[in-house]
């Protein structure tokens, strides 16, 4: 049987508009966001890294030069969450056809880190389940990885929908994997702020 491949996907599109500067870029230990979640996600033992951008989408190219995943451009980004998704999902299966599965990041966890995907993707290999996702607080959610299996259900997504519509949709079918500190995210300055004040 031939080994399982999975991509990461990084869903880079949005504008921030809580924070009111691109969070993509903020700095956090010497290192832009999404700099460190691609580099996290390229360190992993994922097939292929996609970002996914749309409003800073040039700053953000610019920022990860010259690292080597592939870009995609959602033009729709304003749309929600899920035309991202959409675009990485789509762009994906056209790429690599007989992809196993895929984990869907986001760029605003500043503590994500190549071996929280390595446990996803090694879960995953070990288990049935079809979603395995990071376990903090009391909900489970980014990065998660999806099985091929529901692709289709990933492409199904609208507007500001994510991935956790179909963890919690799917329940029965969900490994979670422990990320304490995955809670921790930005949206506002405020939150800003107390990231670095705990560093």
């Amino acid at each position: 049987m031939p080994q399982n491949h999975y991509a990461i996907i990084i869903l880079s599109a949005g504008n921030s508009s809580r924070l009111g500067e691109p969070k993509q870029l903020l700095k956090y230990r010497d290192k832009t966001l999404i700099r460190h979640v691609t580099e996290a996600a390229l360190a992993a033992k994922s097939a292929l890294v996609i970002v996914v951008t749309g409003s800073n989408a040039a700053l953000i190219e610019q920022e990860l030069s010259p690292l080597s995943y592939h870009v995609v451009h959602n033009p729709i980004w304003e749309s929600g969450m899920a035309s991202s998704v959409v675009a990485g999902i789509t762009e994906l299966m056209a790429m690599h056809p007989d992809i196993s599965g895929a984990i869907l990041a986001v760029s605003d966890q500043p503590f994500v880190t190549a071996a929280l995907f390595n446990a996803l993707i090694e879960k995953a290999a070990q288990t049935d389940f079809g979603i395995i996702a990071s376990s903090y607080g009391d909900t489970k959610g980014t990065p998660v990885l999806f099985s091929k299996k529901y692709f289709p259900a990933l492409l199904q997504l609208e507007g500001a929908e994510g991935a956790k519509k179909l963890v919690k949709k799917f329940v029965e079918d969900v490994m979670p994997v422990p990320f304490p500190l995955g809670d921790i995210d930005i949206d506002t300055q405020e939150d800003y702020r107390k990231l670095l004040n705990n560093n």
